[in-house]
């Protein structure tokens, strides 16, 4: 039996279907996969191999067709939508594709702003906050909007917004998209160096080879299935 608490992210024949019309169209067929905590893992494939669709099961964001998901030992297919609220807002952190960050908001609101839900009290959601745009390289730059930064900068506001309330597994879309080569380097040592120091579950989706690079496992989806699950030895990270 696979020890829940060694593995934050388990899935069990999980498969989800999309109607179009009278077409059933299957986006992820039979899926079992274990993510141990602190692994640093890649989803990658071709547009429609199922990675997006996979990421929003994890992240309660859709519901499966079929199967099971388990995070941090509770069955996230099985919750109500308040506890889905409650598991995206303390275990889970979210790095979009199109940042997604409150354009009103400055680069610390936008950071302090989950822990603001979770009721974290002003002074400390806001020295945690510096803490954490200091350590993603935005220190000095708290007070810009997003629009006062670059693509490289808000995608670092989303990644400190993400990791702020230390939670288990963090998510992210193709994290390198939009992004230039330096820029997305940077980004993936970054990421890295969380990873490794403190010992955050990351699963990406891409189709990005730098990115690929720096995962320590690369699973290879295709047309639904997993094609192949490997360590990576020798990556640039490494």
């Amino acid at each position: 039996m696979v020890d829940n608490m060694e593995h934050p992210v388990i899935c069990r024949r999980l498969s989800k279907n999309y109607q179009q019309g009278h077409v059933t169209i299957p986006a992820l067929i039979d899926i079992d996969l274990d993510i141990p905590k602190g692994d640093f893992v890649c989803l990658s494939g071709r547009s429609g191999s199922g990675k997006s669709t996979l990421l929003n099961l994890l992240g309660g964001l859709d519901t499966p067709t079929t199967g099971e998901v388990e995070i941090d030992g509770r069955r996230v297919d099985k919750m109500s939508k308040a506890d889905l609220a409650d598991l995206r807002l303390y275990k889970i952190g979210f790095v979009f594709q199109a940042y997604n960050l409150i354009p009103v908001f400055s680069a610390q609101e936008n950071v302090e702003f989950v822990m603001q839900l979770q009721g974290v009290n002003r002074n400390k959601r806001a020295k945690k906050a510096l803490a954490v745009l200091k350590e993603v390289g935005l220190e000095g730059l708290e007070n810009r909007r997003p629009g006062d930064l670059s693509g490289g900068q808000q995608q670092r506001v989303a990644i400190a917004r993400a990791i702020v309330s230390e939670p288990s597994l963090i998510l992210a879309d193709e994290p390198s998209a939009n992004l230039d080569s330096q820029t997305a380097d940077s980004l993936m040592q970054l990421l890295r160096r969380m990873n490794e120091e403190h010992g955050v579950t990351f699963l990406f989706s891409t189709h990005d080879k730098l990115v690929m690079d720096y995962s320590k496992r690369l699973v290879k989806l295709r047309d639904g299935h997993i094609e192949s699950d490997e360590i990576q030895l020798g990556t640039v990270a490494n």
